[in-house]
């Protein structure tokens, strides 16, 4: 739904989407959220996955807003565009607000959200009293700033905690607990509204709540900037505090949040002159629209292309998942009586269907004639990307230099642990290492598709690589993930987990059960103590799928975070809490909830996020936790942890069948790790392909000049691509984590993940993953550095606390059996 809005008032708007915290999962393939969801316009709802390769691949989260200044942009802001994303406050609430409903539990005190009392008819009053508060307090600090640290940010973290947490509770439930009353109430409320004036008129994507940075109208007429950091006032105040007598005295975290807040300011152009100012919110609203439209094109050229099929025999080697998909899709598309047994079945471009014509299809026709329609999609007509490309491409040169950076890389990089150097070193060095095992992967299906008498052995291609791929992996390595099911029990899995973090980390987990209110029944509610069973933060599990109600997929996020500011009259701070989100099977009548062994690992992953909010020292509540961590290095404790589902004595621990009692055989245990390296050179190149061009085009691409962005693309190719692309391949015309999301030089950080986190375990690898006491130490260093530091120091600098130096390529390419390629 689209709606116009026009100004007529003086106010400022904030956003206020507490699911910028969200750290996810995918186990699916759909384009590009690990997030699932019903909207396909939610590019930026959550977590961006990598461009899915035929196997899965973890993500990172879209770039965390931290700082209090930072700017707008609606086409490629990450999760939330306010900073102030603190969670409850004991605070007494404001009589503004209890005058609404005595009985609204969002106006209520309460020490944990009252996730059991809420429903849909709370959600319009209680909000629209906490928007009319936050409104009267915003406009009073801007008029009454003071350059001091207590004067300043403290105001603004507890103005915003008590509106955040109440938010993040709405949508929260809006993902666990969905109605169609809660939705439509929360359609209603989507953004909230603060201070300042502008002439803006735009038309905007009134999409799905998790949308992220949706605008939306209330009964008043509510304007916007793009640029939300250009508060002169607060700007102003920031600069005041780094410049003053007192800057010395504040603490490492204090000066970061400052400095931070001021970089963010400055990137949204509130230093630039009023001439440049106004230049640079036209480049903005342009970009917003361009990226809009560059969606739009992928999605509306991806629902152009249907293909029905009536022959069976067509579509031979598809599983039955993928033919009741296709029937599914047929039936939706007026073949009422279609069935995945006899047809008709309709195949499309999006992820699932394609993915499992290339993974499956014996056609080969079929296999090729899906992959051009595919990798040309939003190339042509009326839905050509390619001016569109080019002209975003020109506007973020334009910005960049408007801010006095070279190009539009360096301002991406600005906010980022690494620099456009750092990061082409990196993506270099990972290519040169992965190219000779791609060749040899390559050769490998050759000698293979050979061996099973295929005429195309010779003369492999595009839309084979995948299906024989797939061949060779289920001969290899075929481990049935229903039939491992038996030998991880979700209670043993916990158990499990929870004995290796108090052995690492030097913590106990215990059930609290009783002591939070919860959404579901199948809740769990967890305490955290420390070694002097001192309580240090709690979070709740919703682990089982609950199709009706729930959404699709795992995630983190928080609900409190770790705070001095916001503590009671009991403690010295407040301590945090996190949400985390899976989707397994419940139990059946006796029988425990059975997992997969991807289900295992998401588990670990998804505790790696919450140990790093939970586990966290840092008092100020902006940079504690999750909060202010490089966008580029969040993902280190949840990839970490993935590793010891792999570690021999973890995974045996755990692998007990749930009737039995007997042990995961020696013989699948072997066959999990040899599968973790299959064709890992073809998969890393792949991802390099992805990170290298999109460097290439906002770092040395030269809008109008003579090389296209297309020459660029095939430039790449040549040293990223063991097959060369097709003549008519336009990729890049649907490359929407660069164009519609939030990857512009951004997309590096897949691989800058993978190398902080491989190189963190390989830390024990060096203790000795057998020595106890060494691995004890070496948890240890690592829960008061990457764990605790929170963002209030920089990432790099918390890293080599740890490891003693630099970040490494050289564990992950160990572990992706790449290290002898680069050799």
């Amino acid at each position: 739904m689209r709606r116009k809005i026009t100004s007529g008032t003086t106010t400022l708007l904030i956003v206020v989407v507490t699911m910028a915290t969200i750290i996810s999962l995918a186990r699916s393939f759909r384009r590009p959220l690990c997030y699932p969801s019903s909207s396909t316009s939610n590019r930026l709802k959550s977590r961006i996955c990598p461009i899915p390769p035929p196997s899965f691949l973890r993500c990172l989260p879209v770039p965390p807003t931290t700082t209090l200044l930072r700017h707008s942009r609606l086409h490629s802001l990450p999760a939330a565009v306010l900073p102030l994303r603190a969670s409850f406050s004991s605070a007494t609430v404001p009589s503004s607000m209890a005058t609404v409903s005595d009985d609204n539990p969002l106006l209520k005190n309460f020490d944990f959200p009252p996730f059991d009392s809420i429903d849909a008819s709370h959600v319009r009053p209680g909000m629209r009293a906490l928007l009319k508060k936050l409104d009267t307090d915003l406009l009073e600090l801007e008029n009454t700033v003071e350059p001091s640290w207590p004067k300043l940010v403290e105001p603004l973290e507890k103005m915003m905690d008590r509106l955040t947490v109440v938010w993040g509770a709405v949508n929260h439930l809006k993902a666990v607990k969905d109605t169609s009353e809660l939705r439509s109430a929360i359609e209603e409320i989507q953004c909230v509204t603060v201070a300042f004036h502008s002439d803006l008129e735009v038309e905007l994507d009134v999409a799905d709540l998790m949308t992220l940075v949706i605008y939306c109208l209330q009964p008043e007429k509510v304007e916007f900037d793009l640029k939300l950091g250009q508060s002169k006032p607060l700007y102003n105040a920031f600069k005041a505090i780094r410049e003053s007598p007192d800057w010395d005295g504040l603490s490492d975290a204090q000066k970061r949040i400052v400095e931070s807040s001021i970089k963010e300011a400055v990137l949204g152009g509130v230093s630039l002159e009023d001439s440049k100012r106004e230049e640079f919110n036209k480049i903005q609203q342009e970009l917003t629209k361009l990226s809009r439209k560059f969606d739009e094109n992928v999605l509306d050229a991806t629902k152009k292309f249907e293909k029905l099929i009536t022959d069976k025999k067509e579509i031979e080697g598809l599983p039955a998942t993928a033919l009741g998909l296709a029937a599914q899709t047929a039936s939706s598309k007026g073949h009422e009586n279609a069935t995945a047994e006899n047809g008709p079945w309709m195949i499309t471009l999006d992820a699932p269907s394609f993915m499992s014509v290339m993974q499956h299809a014996k056609n080969r026709a079929l296999r090729e004639e899906i992959y051009r329609a595919y990798v040309t999609r939003a190339s042509s007509g009326e839905l050509d990307n390619t001016q569109v490309i080019e002209q975003i491409l020109k506007l973020r040169l334009e910005k960049a230099k408007l801010l006095g950076y070279n190009n539009y890389a360096e301002v991406s990089m600005a906010t980022k642990m690494a620099t456009v150097s750092k990061a082409e070193e990196l993506l270099e060095k990972l290519r040169s290492a992965s190219w000779n095992a791609a060749v040899q992967d390559m050769e490998d299906l050759r000698q293979f598709a050979k061996s099973q008498g295929a005429p195309e052995a010779n003369e492999l291609t595009h839309w084979d690589t995948t299906f024989w791929s797939e061949r060779l992996r289920e001969s290899k390595y075929e481990i049935n993930e229903e039939e491992l099911r038996p030998y991880f029990s979700l209670p043993k899995v916990m158990e499990g987990l929870f004995s290796l973090v108090k052995m690492l980390f030097g913590i106990d987990v215990e059930p609290a059960d009783g002591v939070a209110p919860v959404w579901n029944t199948d809740v769990r509610f967890y305490l955290i103590k420390d070694s002097s069973a001192k309580p240090i933060s709690y979070f709740y599990f919703d682990p089982y799928s609950r199709p009706a109600e729930k959404r699709g997929g795992a995630w983190m996020d928080e609900v409190v975070a770790r705070s001095r500011v916001l503590s009671d009259d009991k403690t010295s701070v407040r301590l945090p809490i996190a949400h985390m989100v899976c989707n397994q099977m419940p139990p059946v009548g006796d029988k425990p909830s059975l997992m997969t062994f991807r289900e295992v690992e998401t588990v670990f992953h998804e505790f790696g996020h919450a140990l790093q909010h939970m586990l966290t020292k840092q008092d100020e509540g902006l940079v504690a936790g999750i909060r202010g961590i490089e966008w580029d290095a969040v993902e280190l404790p949840s990839q970490f942890m993935e590793n010891w589902c792999y570690h021999r004595n973890t995974l045996m621990g755990i692998a007990k069948h749930y009737e039995t009692g007997e042990g995961l055989p020696e013989e699948i245990y072997q066959k999990l790790l040899a599968a973790r390296t299959f064709r890992a050179g073809s998969l890393s190149l792949r991802q390099l392909k992805f990170a290298t061009v999109d460097l290439e085009l906002h770092s040395k691409f030269i809008p109008g000049g003579s090389e296209s962005i297309y020459d660029v693309d095939r430039r790449v190719s040549e040293k990223t691509q063991v097959i060369p692309p097709l003549p008519e391949d336009r990729f890049l015309c649907s490359f929407s984590h660069i164009f519609a999301g939030g990857y512009a030089a951004g997309y590096y950080s897949y691989k800058w993940a993978e190398v902080l986190s491989a190189d963190a375990f390989s830390a024990f690898e060096d203790a000795g993953l057998n020595d106890d006491k060494a691995v004890k130490e070496t948890g240890n260093r690592f829960r008061e550095t990457i764990l605790a530091l929170g963002g209030g120091k920089d990432p790099l600098t918390v890293f080599v606390e740890f490891r003693g130096r630099e970040p490494s390529p050289e564990p992950l390419l160990r572990h992706n059996g790449l290290l002898q390629s680069a050799a």
